[in-house]
């Protein structure tokens, strides 16, 4: 895709093979973010990925607002490397090893709340999570669409998996964490679908969905970590698994919203929607595969989007068993504010589909759109796909997913046997729930 959207730029050879250079430095380093156990190790990859990720933001940064939002994304990424360090030196310090499995012997002898805060704030950066996501609707949008792609289906999630990674070895305050996580996301959830609802930058649009998809996932976090508390193991397959499979949801349909998104930009030259109309004319398949990436993060059957929110919706349903009645109110407010955030989804895709392809163009473009190359919409097809294969047989999904949490290091927690013996009748439940839809 990338390839063929960079085609206008042919003549800058220089500056094409920086750009590819970095986007391969950038995939090493992600790669190298989520295979190294030494903590200082891990922190020269994430500078390596920060550094790569922001010169790639800044491909057109003669562009001052171009510029202005790599230099913002930089700071705040050195913000969350500043945190990070902190929090891999006080557990070097209480336990002389940067190696990540010291953390399961800080959390041993240690308080778990602190620590876990300076971590979440580390890598709540990088997700995005609010108030920490304040880089992410302008270095979105002002990257690239390819590096868009990969920025909100995979960095942002870098995020979430170092945040989980440092879950796997708390060792007490799981209901504290996970409410203070549950509160977190249903703010940040519909803190980005309010903003994506009434911005007419489609770009800036699809960014703000990320922060609301963050906070979805989230919330299937915030469940899984009280279904550790609560000695429930289907609340913590329910929550956790509900939020990695999103995560590979999100992962795809926002990818495929964003190369979509870029072959309008690119054929337009505008990423102002209420400029633009009458686009499925002249670009059918891009019109029907933005359609498609829209009923999916939109979570409606049936498309991927609605199998992964359904499991954490379940999560919810099944919480509510519990007797305590501050969390049963968190979690009605979790579950209102989860429906508020989907039917806000309904509406601001309607409007930007309707928008974008619908109707008839509203101002006279410089130059004539039509359908994007082969190279651009072969990659969409296969996302497609995919997302179609997680859509109609879930169960082989949620089996993997299954599986890597019985393999998380949580299951070295006092509640590991109750875990071990009650989890794959647990499991067996929820892909009986999840076949019915």
């Amino acid at each position: 895709y990338g390839a063929g959207y960079l085609k206008a730029y042919k003549n800058a050879a220089y500056k094409l093979s920086l750009h590819w250079i970095l986007f391969i430095l950038f995939h090493l380093s992600m790669i190298w973010v989520t295979l190294l156990q030494n903590g200082f190790v891990f922190l020269i990859a994430w500078e390596i990925m920060s550094l790569s990720s922001m010169l790639l933001v800044i491909f057109d940064g003669h562009l001052p607002k171009t510029l202005q939002a790599g230099v913002n994304y930089f700071v705040q990424m050195h913000i969350s490397i500043v945190f990070l360090t902190i929090g891999f030196l006080w557990v070097y310090l209480e336990t002389g090893s940067f190696d990540f499995d010291a953390f399961q012997t800080f959390f041993t002898s240690n308080n778990n709340l602190w620590l876990f805060i300076i971590f979440f704030v580390g890598f709540g950066l990088k997700a995005g999570f609010i108030p920490l996501h304040s880089w992410l609707p302008h270095a979105h949008p002002a990257a690239p669409s390819h590096i868009s792609g990969v920025m909100s289906g995979v960095i942002v999630k870098l995020g979430i998996y170092g945040l989980i990674r440092v879950i796997s070895y708390v060792q007490s305050d799981f209901n504290l964490l996970g409410e203070l996580i549950i509160s977190i996301s249903i703010l940040t959830g519909l803190y980005g679908i309010l903003n994506a609802a009434v911005h007419r930058d489609f770009k800036k649009m699809l960014a703000y969905c990320t922060i609301e998809n963050i906070g979805i996932i989230g919330i299937g976090i915030g469940l899984g970590m009280i279904g550790l508390g609560s000695h429930s193991p289907m609340l913590y397959y329910l929550g956790f698994g509900g939020a990695l499979l999103h995560v590979l949801n999100h992962s795809l349909f926002k990818s495929l919203l964003f190369f979509a998104a870029g072959s309008v930009y690119q054929q337009t030259h505008t990423r102002d929607m209420e400029r633009l109309g009458g686009l499925i004319k002249s670009m059918p398949q891009t019109a029907i595969i933005f359609l498609i990436g829209a009923v999916a993060i939109a979570g409606i059957p049936p498309f991927n989007g609605f199998v992964s929110e359904f499991v954490i919706y379940s999560g919810l349903i099944e919480g509510l068993k519990s007797d305590n009645i501050n969390l049963i109110s968190l979690l009605i407010l979790s579950f209102a504010g989860l429906s508020l955030m989907g039917g806000l989804s309904i509406l601001t895709f309607t409007k930007s589909f309707g928008t974008l392809f619908l109707g008839n163009e509203r101002e006279t473009l410089p130059h004539q759109p039509h359908e994007v190359s082969r190279i651009m919409l072969l990659p969409q097809y296969l996302i497609i796909a995919v997302m179609l294969s997680i859509a109609f047989v879930p169960q082989w999904y949620l089996i993997i997913v299954g599986n890597l949490l019985s393999g998380m290091a949580v299951v070295s927690h006092p509640i590991a046997e109750e875990f071990e013996v009650s989890s794959l009748a647990a499991y067996s439940k929820t892909l009986s729930h999840i076949s019915l839809y």
